[in-house]
């Protein structure tokens, strides 16, 4: 779902059970061979909450049960005009074990071995917020081999 100001909604979704995290080796499309939150695009008429849930039980086989909107980033890589709008949820309660699919692999981590050299490299930046369970708004712009050219941070009370 791109809008009127060439933007793409898409979401991301963490488990966080201190001192674990859920993320999940993209297998194909885009990022596939990195370390990542479950989510992608909405559907026709489905809300950023329902994508989320349903993205997550698509990706890892897991229900959620409770659902938190924790950030908003937006990406923008060089060249192209797309931003894409992230809204990144923090996932409290969920049902079932975490299962392989065909797009994504989960791996519990211990929050001291997040692997963020097999991450998109904007990870190591918001992702200490979403641990101390802050909330924020970000901005990245990729350049050539996915590198951070500028970006800002900023954390805030509301999402």
């Amino acid at each position: 779902m791109t809008d009127k100001n060439n933007k793409k909604l898409l979401t991301l979704c963490l488990i966080h059970q201190a001192p674990k995290i859920l993320l999940g080796m993209k297998k194909r499309g885009f990022g596939a061979g990195r370390w990542n939150g479950f989510g992608g695009k909405l559907d026709p008429g489905e809300t950023l909450e329902d994508a989320a849930k349903r993205e997550f039980r698509e990706e890892a086989g897991i229900g959620v049960k409770d659902l938190e909107k924790v950030g908003i980033l937006e990406f923008e890589f060089q060249g192209n005009p797309e931003i894409l709008e992230v809204h990144i949820f923090r996932v409290s309660g969920f049902s079932g074990e975490p299962t392989e699919s065909e797009e994504m692999k989960p791996q519990w981590f211990h929050i001291d071995e997040i692997p963020f050299d097999k991450m998109w490299p904007d990870d190591k930046y918001w992702l200490p917020l979403f641990l101390e369970k802050k909330k924020f708004r970000g901005k990245f712009l990729f350049g050539e081999a996915d590198s951070v050219l500028n970006w800002e941070l900023t954390e805030v009370k509301n999402i």
